[in-house]
Parts: structure tokens; C-alpha cells; sequence
């Protein structure tokens, strides 16, 4: 797997430069290490954990003195920066929570559940009580029978399948087959998912069918990740890891597909032994940006310690049947469904940034009218143009530069400078000092506490809202469209989806169908029918070794 030099990034040549002037081979072996090392960098910056080698490649990269083989590793106390796998080649740290993780996973399933915890069946009366007797398979009650019993589960399905209903209830159970109430934590990857699932925790457990106690037992609020472990930047450490684990009985982390595999390794080191853990999550979504595709190998792997939920509770109709149809990469038929012209989900015929500038007139109205802030984010929330691409025609930054003049020709916004009442932002640079995470979304508006001077507002999980100067925001970016990618985590009632004039590798069937399952209403979309074929045709294919690092049996 060899690219060409301008593919890499300065880091990539860098770092391979780094290696092989202290590898010992001669001249000529040294370009060809270089360029592997240059290829490993290049394509776990896009994800992969690792790169497939031939022999010549794997005999060349052991005698440069830099690498050892799996079973090397496991048998010395000696670290080198790379490791050679079968026919993979990998960084040191990511076959190290490849390795991690599977180890600590395959204890978890090995475990029987506590001994407060006793196992159930299908007929026990908690069932019941909380998911009824059906005559037909009940997915939910399956889903809450397994996290029953064991230590660690996943409960996959697409939106609207009831994944959060379905924890909710299991939480209750576990609670009520506890002779002390456990302590559970819940978090999600992004600020956005964690108010997500704050909200619909909130709302399912007010009706459960349970005493007060237990509602009160189950916990409302939601954290993110990096909170829950205890980020410590600028390094990558947390505070909370196997030597000074969790005080949590229970974790359960929702938008799993978005957790990348040095996350996820790191969460599981963190758990006192004993703990349980759920993870909650589509497993035909993207993966996550960072390198891995966790939750789908892990559903792979562990079957046993899987249940999708199949029937969808939200979405029926055009929708549903679009989404479908891309999982299953049934270009024709998608693009059938699009051209039947069907209100729910239609090819944008309109011009495309007066369309976006139309959709945020509700909002901007909402801020001249002095509406109160939870009411200008829920109107911003409505409607959200989504793009394939950061850069070019129809990207992030060309819509965002378009709707921005665009709104400012209708006398809808001042353009005043960078800073402007009414301009949304999306936050892409982590700050744990301020408490503002790479994801979160804010609006400029004008403070009447302030003298009406400019402030950022934010809402959080827990419905708080704060504040900030613009000049102490981290990096952030106009959002009037914003990638798929970082739309994960999100719902909108109407998503407009944008794709390039031309087919691109990053187009995909996982980018599309998470695109579409971001909206509860309706779905436009802007493309062309060979780019649409080839992005459903094309699937995310990440090259990892996870899923052969669990026993057969599984």
C-alpha cells in the first residue's frame, strides 16, 4: 500500500524520516521503509489502525530493528514503535488498544454477573412489568434480557428503534433486582448527543412503571466522555484508568459508532472491576473520525453480547424506505424514491442558497423579536444543511460563505465583521477550561445584561444556558451548513443534504445513511445521479484487526 509522496501530510514524512534515519538498514531499504512508514501514518490519519504488508515488506521492517512481531510483544518488556501482526503492520500504541481492549472485553463476557444480580428468564415478572407480553418477537424485551445477564452488551438499531426507551427500562430493572441502588453514570461522545440523551432519558423515565425510588435511582444527567474519564489536556491521559478506575456499578454510553478505538480502550481500562458496561448505537452509521470502527467489529466479534433492535418506532414511510434502500446500497432504487417526488424526502429543485437563507428567516425573527434563547436554538435546530466536504464546490465553506451574503442582501444579518448578531457557530477545538467540546453549537446574539454587547450563547445538557465573549471562544466555524460528520449525534426536523458535483473517495453509503437518519420529517437533497450511485455503491472499509483478536466461540 504505497502512495504517492504528495498524499502525505508534513507529519507523515516526517515521522517516517524520524524512523528510518535510526533503522538499520542500508540506503536504498531505507526510501523503501520510509514510504511504508509514511503509508502507516497517512492511513491511520484517515482512520485505518493498521496497513496490510507482504512478505518482502514484513521481512524489511523487522530487520530495520524497529519493529516486533505480535508474539515478540507479548514477550518482552522492550517497546518499539512498530508491530507486525500476521499481514498487518501497526503504530505501537494502536495495536496496544486493539490488544487492550480485546483482552478486557473478553473478560467482561467471561464474568457472571454479580451475585446481587441474579440471572432471569424471559418469564420473569420484572419483564413483565416493564415491557408487557407480546405474541410477537419484542425486541426491547430481548435487548433488556441480555443486559440482564450479562456484564457487557450492545444494543444496536437505527433511529427510532427505541434504544434509549429500551435502557431506560433495563436500568429500572437492574435497579429493582439490586439490593442497594447501583451507581450508573450515562455519556455520550459529543456535548450534542449527551443533551440528546439527557432529554429522552428525562422523558422515558417519567413513564416508567416503577415506585419513586427507582426513578430517582436513575440518573438524568449525561456526560461526555472526556468528562466521565477526566480529560488532563493537553496531554491524551485521563485521570481515571486502570490503576485509578471508575466508582460507577454501571456505564452506558450512547452514539457508540462515534467512539474510536483509543477512546473506547481507555473507557474500558477505567472500570472497576465488576462494573457493567452498555454500549448504545447504529451500527451502520459512519465510524468515527479518529481511527477504528469500534462498534461495528465489536458487533461482529461479539454476537453474543449484541442485539439489534429491528423495529423503527419513529420513522415509517419514505424515510424509512430511503434509508433502507442505502443500507443496503440499492442505488436505483433510492434514486427512484427521490425522483417520485413524495414530500417527505425530494431532489431539491429550487435554487439551492436561497433555499438555505429562507430556511433561517424563522430564526433570525425569533432574535429580533427578543425571543428568550432556548427558543432561538430550538428555531436554529429546526433545519440544518448538511455537506459531504469541508473545501470546494457545494463543501462547508463555500455554502456557509454563500448564505451568509445571501442573508445579509435580504437585510437578514449585519455583516458587521467576523463576530455578528445571529451568527451560529460550531465549536471545533476541545477546551475543557471553559467547558466547550469540539461539536458544541453556539449563537451570537446581543446580551441585554451586557448593554447588549455581544456574547456567544450555549445550551447545555442540562438545559443551563452559558455565555462567553466571542474573543474567548476556541476555534470554531460558521454553521449555517455543517459536515455529516459532525452532524452525528444530532436530529433535525428537516435535513438538506448536499453532496459534491463530482464522485470523491469520502462519499460513501455509512455517509449517506447517517445524513438521512439525522432528519425527523422531511429530506432534501442536491446531486447529481452518478455521484448518488457512486456514494451508495462506495462503503467504509477500515482496515483493523479487531475483530480477529476475540476467541472463536464468540
Amino acid at each position: 500500500m504505497i502512495y504517492e509522496k504528495q498524499s502525505f501530510s508534513r507529519l507523515d514524512v516526517a515521522f517516517a524520516r524520524f524512523l528510518s534515519e535510526r533503522s538499520l538498514l542500508d540506503s536504498f531499504q531505507k526510501q523503501v521503509f520510509e514510504n511504508l512508514v509514511m503509508s502507516l501514518s497517512f492511513e491511520q490519519s484517515r482512520g485505518h489502525c493498521c496497513i496490510q504488508i507482504d512478505n518482502e515488506a514484513n521481512a524489511l521492517i523487522l530487520a530495520s530493528g524497529l519493529a516486533l512481531t505480535d508474539a515478540n510483544s507479548h514477550n518482552t518488556t522492550t517497546t518499539l514503535p512498530l508491530v507486525i501482526e500476521q499481514d498487518r503492520l501497526y503504530l505501537h500504541r494502536y495495536w496496544y488498544y486493539e490488544n487492550r481492549l480485546a483482552q478486557q472485553l473478553t473478560k467482561m463476557t467471561q464474568l457472571n454477573v454479580s451475585n446481587e444480580l441474579k440471572n432471569i428468564t424471559d418469564s420473569n415478572p420484572l419483564l413483565d412489568k416493564y415491557f408487557g407480553i407480546s405474541e410477537t418477537i419484542d425486541w426491547q424485551r430481548a435487548a433488556a434480557l441480555m443486559a440482564v445477564n450479562q456484564t457487557f452488551c450492545m444494543i444496536t438499531g437505527g433511529p427510532g428503534t427505541g434504544k434509549t426507551t429500551t435502557v431506560v427500562k433495563i436500568l429500572a430493572i437492574l435497579q429493582e433486582l439490586s439490593e442497594q441502588p447501583l451507581l450508573i453514570a450515562l455519556a455520550a461522545p459529543t456535548g450534542k448527543a449527551a443533551m440528546r440523551l439527557q432529554e429522552s432519558i428525562g422523558f422515558n423515565k417519567a413513564a416508567l412503571p416503577s415506585t419513586v425510588e427507582i426513578k430517582s435511582a436513575i440518573p438524568e444527567s449525561v456526560m461526555t466522555l472526556h468528562r466521565l474519564l477526566g480529560a488532563k489536556p493537553p496531554s491524551p491521559y485521563f485521570r481515571h484508568n486502570a490503576k485509578q478506575p471508575l466508582v460507577y456499578d454501571l456505564v452506558v454510553v450512547d452514539e457508540a459508532s462515534m467512539v474510536d478505538l483509543a477512546l473506547m480502550s481507555k473507557l474500558v481500562d477505567a472500570l472497576k472491576p465488576g462494573a457493567r458496561l452498555i454500549l448504545l448505537g447504529d451500527k451502520d452509521q459512519l465510524a468515527s473520525v479518529e481511527s477504528g470502527a469500534v462498534l461495528a467489529d465489536l458487533t461482529i466479534a461479539l454476537p453474543q453480547q449484541t442485539l439489534e433492535l429491528q423495529e423503527s418506532h419513529r420513522f415509517d414511510g419514505d424515510i424509512k424506505n430511503l434509508a433502507v434502500a442505502i443500507n443496503l446500497q440499492q442505488h436505483t432504487e433510492a434514486w427512484k424514491l427521490l425522483q417520485a417526488g413524495n414530500k417527505d424526502i425530494a431532489l431539491l429543485e429550487t435554487d439551492l442558497i436561497d433555499y438555505i437563507s429562507n430556511q433561517q428567516i424563522n430564526y433570525l425573527q425569533q432574535i429580533t423579536a427578543g425571543a428568550e434563547f432556548s427558543d432561538i436554538y430550538k428555531a436554529f435546530n429546526r433545519f440544518q444543511a448538511l455537506c459531504a466536504t469541508r473545501l470546494g464546490k457545494n463543501s462547508v465553506s463555500d455554502i456557509n460563505h454563500a448564505v451568509e451574503q445571501s442573508l445579509a442582501n435580504k437585510k437578514l444579518i449585519h455583516l458587521s465583521g467576523l463576530w455578528y448578531c445571529g451568527r451560529p457557530i460550531m465549536i471545533t477545538q476541545n477546551n475543557p477550561a471553559l467547558q466547550l467540546y469540539n461539536g458544541d453549537i453556539g449563537i451570537c446574539l446581543r446580551d441585554k445584561d451586557q448593554g447588549d454587547h455581544l456574547r456567544v450563547f450555549f445550551q447545555q445538557a442540562d438545559g443551563s444556558i452559558k455565555k462567553y465573549l466571542p474573543a474567548r471562544i476556541p476555534h470554531c466555524e460558521t454553521v449555517f451548513a455543517m459536515t455529516i460528520h459532525k452532524s452525528q449525534g444530532s436530529e433535525f426536523e428537516e435535513v438538506l443534504i448536499i453532496l459534491p458535483e463530482t464522485i470523491n473517495p469520502v462519499l460513501t453509503k455509512e455517509l449517506l445513511y447517517t445524513a438521512i437518519t439525522r432528519a425527523k420529517k422531511t429530506i432534501h437533497l442536491v446531486a447529481n445521479a452518478a455521484v448518488f450511485s457512486s456514494t451508495v455503491r462506495q462503503r467504509v472499509q477500515r482496515v483493523t484487526g479487531l475483530i480477529n483478536k476475540f476467541p472463536a466461540k464468540n
